[in-house]
């Protein structure tokens, strides 16, 4: 009864804890990308430092689905917890090749949740700070978590989304592919003299997957600390005899630390499901 028990709390928070930090995050993202709106390059010919992961680059709006969310760059764990992340080695939307953006499908405000419902012909829409772009789907594909392929650049000017298909589930991705409509933008101009690249990251790693293992030992010491918090009020309810009093002061105690082994837990499942 109590496996069973923690197992409903966490699913609970999968599917509704998470999407109360991703409205959060949102509220600010969407200020940050307002402001840097206001701050970005007027031309072409100035310089565009490369943004950090995690910072808001674009606001995307997919009008079947009613999805307007803010974009982050980058697609690890801890970016899509936040938003939708573009892969930071494709194109910015709008520019020329294949610009491609990862997303949650049922945790975490799930953005592409219903991107199964797109048609051939529905736009999908993208302002970044070089303006405002329309891409139109061409097709959507099922592909295996392998195939990286997807994210490979191309002559044409296209938009790809990826998300996990099916839903709940980590054992495929799904694919959707639209073509910009119009010209594509400039690219802005790049410091001649940037810092150190980092080495390219390999597909499934870098859109997190395959779920990530740093958080494995705060996940298991945040699991001892919630049993140990609930054997000592376990062990004093049974000394005392008073129930009433025993529990309810443990509960927060309990319920710190298994937030705490939800949050880590978390992060060790694939980041897009």
């Amino acid at each position: 009864m109590a496996a069973g028990t923690l197992m409903l709390l966490f699913v609970a928070y999968q599917l509704w804890g998470t999407g109360l930090a991703e409205s959060r995050s949102q509220t600010t993202l969407k200020q940050d990308f307002k402001e840097l709106q206001v701050e970005a390059p007027k031309g072409p010919d100035e310089f565009a430092p490369p943004m950090p992961t995690g910072t808001a680059i674009a606001i995307i709006k997919i009008p079947r689905t009613g999805t307007e969310k803010t974009v982050v760059q980058g697609v690890g764990v801890d970016d899509l917890k936040k938003a939708p992340g573009h892969y930071p080695n494709t194109p910015m939307p709008g520019q020329p090749g294949n610009a491609a953006i990862a997303g949650h499908r049922t945790t975490y405000g799930a953005p592409f949740y219903n991107l199964d419902e797109l048609q051939p012909n529905d736009p999908i829409l993208v302002t970044t700070l070089q303006g405002s772009f329309r891409y139109e789907v061409i097709e959507t594909t099922i592909v295996k978590p392998s195939q990286v392929e997807v994210l490979d650049n191309t002559e044409d000017n296209r938009l790809t989304l990826t998300t996990c298909h099916p839903r709940f589930s980590a054992s495929q991705r799904m694919v959707v592919t639209a073509k910009l409509v119009g010209e594509a933008a400039q690219a802005p101009a790049v410091d001649p003299t940037p810092p150190k690249a980092e080495a390219p990251p390999v597909f499934e790693d870098e859109a997190g997957l395959s779920g990530g293992t740093a958080a494995r030992g705060p996940a298991v010491l945040a699991g001892i600390a919630f049993a140990g918090v609930w054997l000592v009020a376990y062990m004093i309810r049974r000394a005392v005899g008073h129930k009433w009093v025993v529990w309810p002061v443990a509960l927060v105690p309990m319920a710190i630390t298994l937030f705490v082994f939800f949050e880590n837990f978390a992060r060790l499942l694939p980041a897009n499901v």
